[in-house]
This record gives C-alpha cells, structure tokens and sequence, in this order.
C-alpha cells in the first residue's frame, strides 16, 4: 500500500484486490441533496429521510488483527448493527431517528443527517471470522477481526559430515 493517495482521492478500489475499501456501490456518487443547505429548501419527508450517505470507517490492518473505526456521534450501541456473512462479508448498519418538531419552532438549518445507514467490507482470507469483536466508545465503534496466525517455517539445521 503507497503512503501517497492516489489521485482519485486516496482510495483503493480493484475488484481484483481483497483489500480494496468495500464492495461496489452503486449510488456513490449519486447526487444527494446536500444536508448542509438551508432546511426551508427540501420538504419534510426529504429531511427526514436524509441517510447517513457518507458515514465515515477506517480500515487499518495490525500484525494481529484488521481494525475498523467508525465516527457515529450521537448513536447508541442499540442503534448500531455488526454482522458477518457467510461470504467473508462485514457489515455495518443502524439507523438515527429523527427529532420531533414542534409546529411552534422555527428551524434555520439542518446539518445532522437522519435516516438509516449500511457499510460492506469484503475480508480477506486471513480473517477470523468466528472471533470478531466489537465496542463503542464516545460514538465510535470500533470493530476487531483477528487474523489467523501465519505459521512459519521451521527451520532446522542439518550436520554436515564428512
């Protein structure tokens, strides 16, 4: 992995590589209406169905384990949902519900995005899928996959005769 990002904003993407971010999606670059505009200009449905389009995870790969990190302030870990699937899949999911408005309020912007959120991560083979780990702290989630132990190669001195 090059220490200098890529051009297209530092992201790996390959089919081919079991390390690439996650798997493909097809509404990334979809666009959304931005949740940094004035509230007055989008109806109520749309504000409450704003997803978390953009819900930030690191992916981080340690001697021992891949690490995944996850910024998800404001959400309690019952509203959070860590799953693995039987093809090497990790998935990250919750929901953040909306407030209630108060007829008598007078809103001037909606920044906070509600709605329901999902991440995908392909692992690769060396992960310990039966031993997956996971917490939340401060809202970040953190989420531990052991890797399996590279065996290595027992070496052993041969004699020489003669």
């Amino acid at each position: 992995m090059s220490l200098i990002p890529s051009w297209f904003g530092g992201r790996r993407s390959n089919v081919f590589d079991p390390f690439s971010l996650d798997l493909w999606d097809p509404f990334k670059d979809f666009p959304f209406p931005s949740s940094s505009l004035s509230a007055s200009n989008f109806p109520q449905t749309v504000r409450e169905n704003t997803a978390f389009v953009n819900t930030r995870i690191d992916w981080r790969e340690t001697p021992e384990a891949h690490v995944f990190k996850a910024d998800l302030p404001g959400l309690k870990k019952e509203e959070v949902k860590v799953e693995i699937e039987d093809d090497r899949v990790l998935q990250i999911s919750g929901e953040r519900n909306v407030e209630k408005e108060d007829k008598n309020d007078t809103w001037h912007r909606v920044e906070r995005s509600s709605g329901k959120f999902m991440r995908r991560f392909r692992l690769p083979e060396n992960a310990r899928m039966d031993q997956v780990k996971a917490s939340m702290e401060n809202g970040v989630l953190t989420v531990s996959v052991p890797k399996v132990e590279e065996k290595k190669p027992e070496v052993k001195a041969i004699e020489i005769s003669g």
